[in-house]
């Protein structure tokens, strides 16, 4: 029998489920060539970060004393990030034969937007856009951050005609109904989840300090839930599980739970690139034994089948999970 790990993922052929997250994993042409020899699927490059270029320039508008000047070197910094950004997508592009997806990570709604077509120029095969922020304003009305994902995607959609990924955190009260109006808005895929800064204290300096960096394995059943949720009732646009795909056998999970794709990083890191093998031996060798010649085959045969009742399964796991861990004492 012959196996294909082949799959869809963003109107994007991909070899393999298997695509490398934006990291500094993913920083550098010479790093991304040894990637797709290791056997990646597709590659995400490390993003352009909005916030990091405007800082950068608020940093600089000390030194200056006029108005003109700081128009100046805010457009200057921007076309200079810009430029290197890319020379990164160009070189990746000269040395892998996998497809090549660019990241932003937006903040504002039109600022970096006109990128878009730049990015398409340069050769990417599709754009992921990251949007994360917390929502802390105590006059936030609700709706304004999802509200922010449309237009951000509407004003992408503008100025090209790649696919664009959508990557959503995981603070979203229903991410079925946005993940919902972002296909209606043209988006090709959507990431299941993005990770936020992990913050934590120093009791003896009294200051604070950054938590854990790497994913955890308990961090993939979040994904796994809001996949299989929304991939039954929002069937046209593809998925990928992000966060916590950890031993080879996630990549089956979410497969199963209904993505096309997993997104890997904190796994590399701690094991290399090597790692990528491991995640595709046991999927193939997983297909034999199950019978499975294709990765379509049993794509989302585990999504949530009844959408109506998933609230009743979920309390019904939920106190099943606390009998059978009591307390004897």
């Amino acid at each position: 029998m012959a196996i294909s790990l082949k799959t869809r993922f963003a109107g994007l052929e991909l070899s393999n489920p298997v695509i490398i997250s934006s990291s500094g994993l993913t920083n550098s042409a010479e790093k991304n060539r040894k990637l797709c020899e290791a056997g990646a699927g597709a590659i995400v490059l490390k993003s352009l970060f909005e916030e990091q270029i405007l800082m950068e320039v608020d940093a600089m508008q000390d030194s200056v004393y006029y108005p003109e000047g700081t128009d100046y070197l805010r457009e200057s910094l921007k076309h200079h990030k810009l430029g290197e950004y890319l020379q990164l997508i160009a070189d990746s592009k000269e040395v892998c034969d996998v497809p090549i997806i660019a990241s932003i990570n937006c903040y504002s709604a039109n600022e970096w937007a006109h990128f878009a077509a730049e990015i398409e120029k340069a050769g990417a095969d599709a754009i992921e856009v990251n949007i994360l922020a917390l929502q802390s304003d105590v006059n936030y009305q609700y709706g304004e951050f999802e509200q922010r994902h449309i237009d951000i995607l509407r004003n992408v959609k503008e100025h090209t005609s790649l696919p664009v990924i959508m990557k959503l955190g995981m603070k979203l009260t229903n991410p079925v109904a946005l993940i919902a109006q972002l296909y209606a808005n043209g988006a090709a895929a959507v990431v299941l989840f993005n990770r936020m800064y992990q913050p934590d204290i120093d009791v003896e300096k009294m200051e604070h300090k950054s938590g854990k960096v790497f994913s955890s394995p308990e961090e993939l059943s979040r994904a796994l839930r809001w996949v299989g949720i929304a991939s039954s009732q929002v069937d046209k646009i593809d998925y990928a599980v992000s966060g916590g795909v950890h031993q080879p056998e996630d990549v089956v999970k979410a497969i199963l739970s209904g993505a096309a794709a997993v997104e890997v990083c904190s796994s590399i890191y701690m094991n290399t690139n090597r790692y990528i093998d491991e995640y595709l031996r046991f999927t193939s060798a997983w297909m034999g034994r199950k019978g499975f010649e294709k990765v379509s085959q049993f794509k989302g045969l585990l999504r949530v089948k009844d959408v109506k009742g998933v609230n009743t399964f979920e309390r019904t796991q939920f106190l099943k999970y606390f009998n059978e861990y009591k307390n004897e004492e």
